[in-house]
């Protein structure tokens, strides 16, 4: 059926599919999100600020 050869490398790409799998699952679904949300607090953050600053002068 399957030479050594053959059969490590079948092996070895179940295993970087594997692995491919389960990275896409974690940045899908910690990764990105944590990111993004993030960013937006970044954002609302600075929008606070120019409005300080605005109210100040």
């Amino acid at each position: 059926m399957f030479e050594f050869d053959q059969y490590l490398g079948f092996l070895a790409f179940l295993t970087i599919l594997t692995i491919g799998f389960w990275l896409m699952i974690f940045l899908l679904t910690f990764v990105i999100p944590y990111w993004i949300g993030g960013s937006l607090i970044e954002r609302l953050k600075e929008i606070k600020e120019e409005k300080k600053a605005k109210r100040q002068e």
